[in-house]
C-alpha cells in the first residue's frame, strides 16, 4: 500500500501555477468553470482581482497558497514549472530501477542513453542467459536477479527494495529518454503533494519498420499509441481526461509507492498503483513536455494479442477500485438525448431538444450565484452532448461492440448506427491526433485496435464474473460524488466558492 499522502501540503512560495486552456469563464472572470471532475467556482473579490488580466497566480502568501493549491487539485491549473524553485531534487536524488527479460540489445540501448550520475538497478526476471545481467554490469548497474520469471510488477519491486534515494525512475527495457526527460519531470516534485509524475511515451522511429503491415502499424501507433496520453498536462485521476500513466516510465517518491506493484496483477498494475496513491492522498501528474521513446509492437499478431491482453485487466481493476472505472460517464439527460438519435426515429430530434432544454434547466438552477445562470447553461450543455456522442462512439465500435454486432446483424438502425459510429468517430479521432497516416487506413487500424481491447474486455469480464467495466455510469447513484453535483462549500482563505 502507498504510504499517506500530505494531504493539506501548501504549495511552495515562489510558485506559479497558469489555469488550464480547458477552464471557461464567465461572469467577468467571476465564475470558473472545468476541472477533474468537472466543477463551478466562484471566486470572492480578493480571488478574482488575482486573475483579472492573467491565468497565473503566484504563491506570495497563505491566502495565494489556498488559492493555488484549490486549482490545481481540481485540475483547473497547472504549475508552471521551474528548474530554480526551492525544493526541486537532482539527478543524484533518483535511482532508475529497470526490470529486463532477454533483451539484451534494447537494454544496451537504454543505458546508453541515461546520464553516467544517475545510480542504476537493473532487475533480471529469470533471463535465458547472463546478456541482459552483463550489459547491465559494464554500465555501471547494480544487477539483481531472479532466477525463474516472476513478471514486470515484481521485478519493479525487487528494485524498489534496493532504492536508497528519496526518488525512483522506473523505465523499462525497451524505451529510450529523450533529453532532458528527468529535469523535467523532477520539477513537479517540488510541490511536497505530488508523489508520481509520469512523461508523455512517444513512438521510437530510429527502426524502419520491414514490410507493409510492419509500416502500417508503426504509423498508427505513432499518433494513437494506448501508451501515448497526449500532448496537454493533467492531474490523473480515475475518471478524467486522463485517468492513469503507464509505467514504460514512471518517477515517484520513495515514501508514496513504498510497497509497490501488486504482483498478483500481471496487467494494469501500473493503473492500480496509480489509483492506490491517488486514494492515500498523492498527487499524480502528466507531463508530456518530457518525453520518453517506446519501441512499439510491429508484428500484427503480437499487436492485437497486446491490445487485448490490455483489455483483460479493467474487469480486474473494477473489482480493486469499485467506482473508479466506467467506460462511459453522462448525464440521464444526456444518455436520453443519444439514445434517442440511437432510434433514428421521427420523434428523434424533438426528443434531443426536449432533453437539453431540461438540462439547460436543471443546470441554470445549480448557476444561481452567476450572473448569467442560462447563458452559463447553455454552454455547458452542448459539450455535454460531444462527450456523450464521442462516448456512445465508443461504447459501440470498442465496449459493447460483441452486442452492438448482433444487434448490427437482426436491425438495420443498429447496422447503420454501427457504421455512422466507426467512420464518423474514426475521422474525428484521425484529426484529433493530427495522425500522418491517410485517413481509410488510419481508421482501419484504430477499428481493429477496439475490436482487439473490446474482446479482452469482455474475456476478462467473464473470467472475473463482473459486469462492472461493462456498465456505464449515468450518475443515478449517489457515490463518491464524481458524477454528482455537490452542494456549495467555502473554502476558507482561497477566496473562493466551489461547486462540484
Amino acid at each position: 500500500m502507498s504510504g499517506t499522502g500530505p494531504a493539506s501540503a501548501r504549495l511552495p512560495m515562489g510558485m506559479r501555477i497558469r489555469l488550464t486552456p480547458s477552464t471557461a469563464r464567465s461572469d467577468g472572470g467571476r465564475t470558473l468553470y472545468g476541472g477533474t471532475p468537472a466543477r463551478v467556482l466562484y471566486l470572492l473579490p480578493y480571488a478574482a482581482g488575482l486573475l483579472a488580466n492573467t491565468d497565473e497566480i503566484e504563491v506570495v502568501n497563505r491566502r495565494t497558497g489556498d488559492l493555488a493549491r484549490l486549482l490545481v487539485d481540481g485540475g483547473l491549473a497547472s504549475p508552471v514549472l521551474s528548474p530554480t524553485q526551492p525544493g526541486v531534487p537532482g539527478q543524484a536524488d533518483v535511482t532508475v530501477v529497470v526490470p529486463v527479460k532477454d533483451r539484451a540489445r534494447p537494454l544496451a540501448r537504454l543505458l546508453a542513453s541515461l546520464p553516467a550520475e544517475l545510480q542504476l538497478v537493473v532487475v533480471d526476471d529469470g533471463s535465458s542467459d547472463s546478456s541482459p545481467a552483463d550489459i547491465a554490469r559494464s554500465a555501471g548497474a547494480r544487477v539483481l536477479r531472479h532466477e525463474e520469471c516472476r513478471g514486470p510488477a515484481a521485478a519493479r519491486n525487487t528494485g524498489l527494495a534496493a532504492v536508497t534515494t528519496p526518488f525512483v525512475a522506473f523505465l523499462d527495457s525497451d524505451v529510450v529518454p529523450r533529453p532532458g526527460w528527468l529535469e523535467g519531470l523532477l520539477e513537479h516534485f517540488a510541490d511536497p503533494a505530488v508523489g508520481l509524475v509520469a512523461p508523455r511515451i512517444v513512438a521510437l522511429d530510429d527502426l524502419p519498420p520491414e514490410g507493409i503491415a510492419a509500416r502500417w502499424l508503426t504509423a498508427y501507433e505513432k499518433a494513437r499509441s494506448s501508451l501515448d496520453l497526449g500532448p496537454t498536462p493533467a492531474l490523473v485521476v480515475p475518471r478524467g481526461p486522463v485517468s492513469y500513466v503507464p509505467s514504460a516510465c514512471l518517477v515517484g517518491r520513495v515514501t508514496a509507492i513504498w510497497g509497490g506493484f501488486d504482483e498478483d496483477l500481471t496487467v494494469a498494475e501500473d493503473v492500480d498503483l496509480v489509483w492506490r496513491c491517488v486514494g492515500a492522498g498523492w498527487r499524480v501528474r502528466y507531463e508530456p513536455a518530457s518525453e520518453v521513446a517506446h519501441e512499439h509492437r510491429v508484428n500484427t499478431r503480437q499487436w492485437l494479442s497486446r491490445k487485448a491482453f490490455y483489455g483483460t485487466g479493467a474487469a480486474l481493476l473494477a473489482q480493486r477500485h469499485p467506482g473508479a472505472l466506467a467506460p462511459a460517464v453522462m448525464a440521464p439527460w444526456t444518455a436520453v438525448a443519444v439514445v434517442a438519435v440511437l432510434c433514428q426515429r421521427r420523434w428523434s430530434l424533438p426528443v434531443v431538444v426536449a432533453a437539453s432544454g431540461t438540462a439547460v434547466w436543471r443546470i441554470s438552477r445549480r448557476l444561481q450565484r452567476s450572473e448569467h445562470p442560462v447563458r452559463g447553461a447553455a454552454r455547458l450543455v452542448p459539450y455535454g452532448l460531444v462527450s456523450a456522442a464521442w462516448q456512445s462512439a465508443g461504447l459501440l465500435n470498442r465496449h459493447w461492440w460483441p452486442a452492438a454486432l448482433i444487434g448490427a446483424v437482426v436491425s438495420r438502425r443498429v447496422r447503420r448506427a454501427v457504421i455512422a459510429a466507426a467512420l464518423l468517430e474514426g475521422l474525428a479521432d484521425w484529426r484529433r491526433a493530427r495522425a500522418e497516416q491517410p485517413l481509410l487506413p488510419y481508421i482501419a487500424a484504430h477499428r481493429l485496435d477496439d475490436l482487439a481491447y473490446g474482446a479482452g474486455l469482455w474475456a476478462g469480464a467473464a473470467k472475473a464474473r463482473t459486469l462492472a467495466p461493462l456498465l456505464p455510469d449515468l450518475g443515478l447513484r449517489r457515490s463518491s460524488g464524481r458524477s454528482q453535483v455537490r452542494g456549495s462549500a467555502v473554502r476558507p482563505g482561497s477566496g473562493t466558492r466551489e461547486q462540484g
